[in-house]
């Protein structure tokens, strides 16, 4: 995979762990700073575990991502860095639509040019 590539989604997974620290970790701290907009602050007490399960997820995503660097054929590395990728993207598509539209932004777009990069390298 062309070095680009593999930066871009280096950078998605890193954003990924990023987020599964803050959901499963740090979700009545810096959950409360980072989505002060979208939840009031005193409903991050009682969605601390549906965070957390949330964050799990995100850590899933990244590890599926991570696991890129770890093969060495070629054609299963972009298969398997296409398929986490897309998951990425439809979870990202999916929360802008359903919660804010910034997701798309923060989550979607990132792995979208990271998906391109390794569909056109």
């Amino acid at each position: 995979m062309e070095t680009t590539a593999q930066i871009l989604i280096a950078l998605v997974a890193i954003e990924h762990l990023y987020v599964l620290w803050v959901e499963m970790f740090s979700w009545e701290k810096a959950g409360k700073r980072i989505f002060k907009n979208a939840l009031a602050p005193e409903l991050f007490k009682p969605t601390k575990t549906l965070a957390a399960n949330q964050g799990l997820y995100n850590g899933f995503l990244a590890a599926g991502l991570t696991w890129t660097f770890f093969i060495s054929d070629p054609v299963w590395k972009t298969n398997i860095a296409i398929f986490f990728l897309i998951c990425v993207i439809v979870a990202g598509v999916y929360g802008a639509w359903s919660a804010t539209r910034k997701i798309f932004f923060v989550q979607a777009l990132p792995a979208i040019i990271a998906l391109l990069f390794v569909l056109f390298k």
